[in-house]
């Protein structure tokens, strides 16, 4: 089951890739938008460095930057 989620999560950032190389920029940010995890977030990070993407798309780098500030921040809790 972990071996599926793993693969799952390579897709999401390769997906995402395909999108930001496609020329469809909003759609690649809303995807980015509801990320699954900090961890995929870095893995297009990474993507993005080996396609020579990221200077060339600077909305993408800051959109992935702010999730990943959003996805680290201590929760807030109401209580009950």
């Amino acid at each position: 089951m972990a071996r599926m989620q793993e693969s799952s999560k390579k897709e999401w950032a390769s997906k995402v890739l395909a999108l930001v190389k496609g020329g469809n920029t909003t759609a690649a940010l809303n995807q980015i938008k509801v990320a699954p995890s900090v961890k995929d977030l870095k893995q297009l990070q990474a993507a993005l460095i080996l396609a020579k993407l990221q200077p060339a798309q600077p909305a993408v780098d800051t959109v992935i930057a702010d999730q990943i500030d959003a996805l680290t921040a201590p929760r807030l809790h109401r209580s009950p």
